[in-house]
């Protein structure tokens, strides 16, 4: 109980004591004495009420804080004791889902309907509490997972954003407001000049899948690290695949429409260049995104090339020196990513492949990947029935858009 509440139910006791008293005619002298004692208390007892009262409320202020913040702390660990290997038995065996796993799934239920077991993209995070291998009593050696980097997305500057159900809108400002001075004492300033926002909407409309085979054998000889082989390897097709979809999407067979071929919808600038890719080439984009203000220097942009980019850079050393044309562009652009999966590779004679140039602005990225609720994975039990193994399909639905152009180039032709 508060100690302001106590306080208060003294005090309640000690009027009625004082009541008592007060009703008395004629009180002896043991009565008056007690009532003298009751006063002082009284008095007492109020001035440690006040006080009660201004220290429970900083801890009101302190608690309130806490609750604002309380929800999504409590969401993370629980998503911290999620299983993915309680969710891959369950659609073998039949296996009860339990503990945080189930509290999960009854949740995302609760929020949207899925064929199979949803599970929330927040659990596809690599984690490093579990061993790598899956190792039975003949000490089976670690399982080998597809090779994959982090998100060249992510790296790009690219935001994630997780939709619960039905489609989302961006507005982001497009217009360009200025300044101006009057001419002269009765002269009006310039304007007025419309300020204007574009509409950058994602949509429901693309479907991604996954397919994995867990064998019989995978199943029983694998403990607790069977859950980070198949954490680690969805998370490297999913990745790999966005990563795809963001920079490469066609926009046809069911692909989002990407950066590259969404750059005329989208408004992106796409430069040629023509020639060996050069330090030069990379700064004159920078300096293209200063102009614009959407940036203040090279440090503040992304790059995202080819390995063999680096390759010929790297060694196209300036006449007289030992300094590259890689080492220029290296100590003045923030970010470089190197990828050959996010794009396409170089083809002619000689060989041209695709630079991309992002930038955040004003806090809003480039781009926009929105994914709609959990990843459903779903157990086919026919076409792998007669082997005992486990088919599981994971789907997903995301969908990308470009939010101001200005933010994004495109450099062509880099030989």
């Amino acid at each position: 109980m508060l100690t302001s509440k106590k306080l208060e139910l003294r005090r309640s006791e000690i009027r009625q004591s004082l009541a008592e008293l007060a009703n008395i005619e004629t009180p002896s002298e043991g009565e008056t004495r007690k009532m003298g004692e009751l006063d002082t208390e009284y008095r007492a007892k109020e001035a440690q009420y006040r006080a009660a009262l201004i220290s429970e409320d900083e801890e009101r202020r302190d608690a309130g804080a806490e609750l604002e913040t309380r929800s999504e702390t409590e969401w993370a660990e629980v998503i911290a004791g999620f299983e993915m290997r309680q969710v891959a038995l369950a659609l073998d065996e039949g296996r009860i889902l339990e503990g945080q796993t189930q509290e999960i799934v009854a949740e995302l239920r609760s929020a949207g309907g899925y064929q199979g077991i949803p599970v929330p993209w927040d659990a596809l995070e690599i984690r490093n509490t579990v061993a790598a291998g899956t190792p039975n009593p003949m000490r089976t050696a670690p399982i080998i997972e597809r090779l994959f980097a982090n998100s060249v997305a992510a790296r790009m500057g690219v935001q994630m954003i997780n939709v619960g159900v039905g489609e989302m809108e961006y507005p982001v400002t497009t217009s360009n407001v200025s300044a101006g001075w009057g001419a002269d004492e009765t002269a009006d300033v310039p304007g007025p000049i419309a300020y204007t926002t574009t509409d950058r909407p994602l949509s429901p409309d693309h479907n991604l899948g996954i397919n994995m085979e867990i064998t019989r054998k995978a199943m029983k000889q694998s403990g607790a690290g069977l859950e980070m082989a198949v954490r680690r390897d969805m998370n490297g097709a999913i990745s790999e695949a966005v990563d795809k979809a963001v920079f490469q999407g066609s926009g046809a067979a069911g692909q989002p429409l990407g950066v590259i071929a969404g750059a005329a919808g989208y408004g992106i600038t796409s430069t040629p260049i023509d020639a060996a890719a050069s330090y030069a080439a990379f700064r004159a984009a920078v300096v293209r995104f200063i102009t614009a203000n959407a940036a203040s220097g090279g440090g503040e942009v992304n790059l995202l090339l080819r390995p063999e980019i680096f390759d010929g850079m790297d060694d196209d050393l300036i006449t007289g020196t030992a300094v590259s044309e890689w080492d220029r562009l290296v100590a003045k652009v923030g970010n470089i990513v190197l990828s050959s999966n996010a794009l396409a590779a170089p083809t002619g004679d000689p060989a041209e492949s695709l630079g991309i140039l992002t930038t955040s602005a004003g806090g809003i990225a480039p781009v926009f990947c929105g994914t709609w609720g959990a990843v459903d994975i779903i157990r086919d039990p026919y076409t792998k029935a007669k082997s005992g193994a486990l088919l599981l399909t994971a789907l997903t639905t995301m969908d990308v858009t470009v939010s101001r152009p200005v933010q994004t180039e495109i450099l062509t032709g880099l030989q």
